[in-house]
């Protein structure tokens, strides 16, 4: 299907969508329940960050691709994971978290490919939100490699400490909005990268959105399946020397 065909099959018009909420059909799962071992992450502890005054960090927002080999804390970890998808109230029929979503779906899941965090394995994870946890995937060989590769070999992935992955769960946004959900997906995915580049800053680290890597590839890494689940969009996270560092725009 053409962008413009997308588009104009899913644009409204004046009478209501046929989605599967309005026919009955329950509400999936707030969040898939973890399969894995369960890492409890410490409180988002806002005395350990360095404050930043919003306008400020929208005035410094920048894109990074440069890191020091600095290791992320577990608790800068946290607050990150809070400020890009943290629950602040649950309840039955969804959760308000720290970033908007339509209808409240929430249909983007986080993982992580930890590459240097004090006290975390390299590995990949999933952030279980409702649990402010992580979830212990399968251990992934060649880790670092595969991931640069599907990312077209960007240096900034290597030189990551995190690099940020968001996948969507489609369903959980199809069920309420049907085709024309899947634009919220992506509108979805700005929101939670947006929070993550004004949230970086105060822990001493840059970011870099990353829109360019091979879709199958980085599906079957976590192991999704491409069609109801896929991944958006990533992000390399680590911590910057803002003496040397030179920021650039995202390519």
């Amino acid at each position: 299907m053409k962008g413009i065909e997308f588009i104009e099959s899913t644009r409204y018009g004046d009478d209501p969508i046929t989605s599967d909420e309005r026919s009955g059909v329950n509400q999936p799962e707030l969040e898939e329940p973890p399969a894995g071992d369960l890492i409890e992450l410490p409180d988002p502890d806002r005395e350990t960050v360095h404050e930043l005054d919003l306008s400020e960090a929208i005035e410094l927002r920048e894109s990074f691709r440069d890191y020091t080999d600095e290791s992320l804390t577990l608790t800068e970890l946290s607050y990150l994971l809070w400020c890009t998808a943290g629950v602040k109230w649950a309840f039955p029929e969804g959760a308000f978290r720290t970033v908007p979503s339509a209808g409240c779906c929430h249909a983007i899941d986080t993982y992580l490919a930890i590459n240097r965090v004090k006290g975390i394995k390299p590995g990949i994870y999933r952030y279980i939100a409702l649990d402010h946890s992580l979830e212990t995937l399968p251990a992934y060989p060649d880790l670092q490699e595969d991931l640069s590769a599907a990312c077209f070999d960007q240096p900034c992935v290597k030189q990551a400490a995190v690099v940020f992955i968001w996948a969507a769960d489609a369903y959980r946004m199809i069920w309420k909005y049907a085709e024309r959900g899947y634009r919220n997906l992506f509108l979805d995915a700005g929101h939670i990268c947006q929070n993550l580049y004004l949230s970086v800053l105060p822990v001493e680290c840059g970011c870099c959105a990353i829109g360019a890597f091979k879709d199958q590839g980085m599906n079957e890494m976590l192991n999704l399946d491409g069609k109801d689940r896929f991944v958006l969009y990533l992000a390399s996270v680590g911590k910057v020397d803002q003496t040397e560092a030179e920021p650039e725009e995202q390519q």
